[in-house]
């Protein structure tokens, strides 16, 4: 049996002749920490309109009863991850292109918004089979 250095066959490139290890490099970046699912189930209990700012009613009636606890994330990775897991909880495939942006702006990958959609699919559709 011979040797052949695949090496030199691919012109000096490595890469080339494994793509499974770019993929798995790739595969890596794309992941979601534990914090983040955390982030995506917490959210799952959010309601639209933890996404708005409190307006004068809400703050009125928060300094009249005691204020509400903010749902909102003091990192803004963590918190347009948020927004994108509530919108998706409750819209599915349907959110605004802008949130999209804002979702990419704050680091994260379209294989991230594919990984985030598909798992809140599966848990839709879990939760409908249950009622």
């Amino acid at each position: 049996m011979a040797y052949m250095n695949f090496t030199e066959v691919a012109g000096g490139h490595a890469d080339a002749v494994h793509p499974v290890a770019q993929r798995a490099a790739h595969d890596d970046a794309s992941r979601f920490s534990a914090l983040e699912w955390s982030v995506v189930a917490i959210a799952r209990a959010d309601s639209l309109s933890s996404l708005n700012a409190p307006g004068r009613v809400s703050v009125a009636l928060g300094a009249l009863f005691g204020e509400r606890q903010n749902p909102r994330l003091a990192d803004a990775r963590l918190e347009a991850l948020r927004r994108m897991a509530v919108l998706s909880w409750h819209h599915g495939y349907s959110v605004p292109a802008p949130e999209i942006a804002a979702f990419h702006a704050a680091g994260f990958t379209a294989h991230h918004y594919e990984t985030l959609l598909a798992s809140i699919s599966r848990g839709r559709a879990a939760r409908s089979r249950k009622n």
